[in-house]
């Protein structure tokens, strides 16, 4: 196998996926090191990412849900045209589940709030979305959508009349946006798409089977422990019946597997079941 760094995370991550015996015996097979430490990998990401130059939108939530300062300084860097998200963090929003009040603000946040919309001063929250005739008025307003309550207000003001169109994809996409909020938005297949291509998920569980190529999904994936612990163990349970079943403890298939890695197109889930018929 040529080995790189990301084939060895993503390798790595599925060989989490089986008991330790055969993942001792496939590491030496495959030249593989030994896995780093969560807390290792944690402090490295802190200091630089060379993995993310796009971070899913849904992947930054993740990481934004465990309400850590200093890895939302870190996020900040990566979602540039979030301006939904970056507001919320400059401002110390909770994105955990049930949390509330306000988080502390890293003093190292490379960055200020985003400029707040004219129309959110002259016409309040829902006014300045009512008031959206483009795509980038749409993003300016959705950006002030921070809190669980805002959603609510959002929801209900699109219920009693539906919002102008650009206001409600741009408050679609964002990736804190309630299901149930988005779904009263479209839920049509050319809508769906639209959320994939702007890297938004419903979980783990749809990010491993609908993103690709697989290299990439299992490299984020192999620092979700790391990351977004919570939210890891969904991929994980998604894909562990399917390496269990087409790799196993068959050496060969996992050798095809780390062969395959660089070049292979589709999701996580086709390497998987593609190495162990190859094999």
């Amino acid at each position: 196998m040529r080995q790189n760094s990301r084939v060895e995370q993503a390798v790595g991550f599925l060989l989490g996926l089986v008991d330790g015996e055969t993942a001792e015996r496939v590491r030496a097979r495959t030249g593989l090191p030994a896995p780093e430490r969560p807390e290792a990998t944690a402090e490295r990401l802190r200091r630089a990412w060379t993995w993310a130059p796009h971070l899913p939108a849904s992947v930054a939530l993740w990481i934004l849900e465990n309400d850590d300062p200093g890895l939302n300084a870190v996020v900040w860097r990566y979602i540039p045209t979030d301006s939904g998200l970056r507001r919320a963090i400059a401002r110390g929003v909770p994105f955990g589940p049930g949390r509330t009040g306000t988080i502390r603000v890293d003093r190292a946040l490379p960055g200020a709030e985003p400029e707040i919309p004219e129309s959110y001063v002259r016409h309040g929250l829902v006014g300045s979305l009512r008031e959206v005739d483009s795509m980038a008025a749409g993003r300016a307003a959705a950006s002030m959508v921070l809190t669980p309550d805002d959603w609510w207000t959002v929801g209900e003001a699109d219920r009693e009349r539906p919002l102008p169109g650009y206001a409600r994809w741009a408050l679609s996409v964002r990736p804190d946006c309630p299901p149930l909020v988005r779904e009263s938005f479209g839920a049509h297949a050319k809508f769906t798409h639209r959320l994939r291509q702007a890297g938004v998920y419903d979980g783990p569980a749809e990010y491993v089977t609908s993103e690709g190529p697989a290299v990439r999904v299992l490299e984020v994936l192999a620092l979700g422990h790391a990351l977004f612990p919570a939210r890891v163990r969904e991929a994980e349970d998604t894909l562990r019946p399917l390496v269990r079943e087409h790799l196993g403890d068959r050496e060969e298939a996992w050798a095809v597997l780390a062969q395959l890695m660089e070049t292979f197109h589709g999701n996580a889930p086709e390497l998987v079941v593609t190495a162990g018929a190859i094999a």
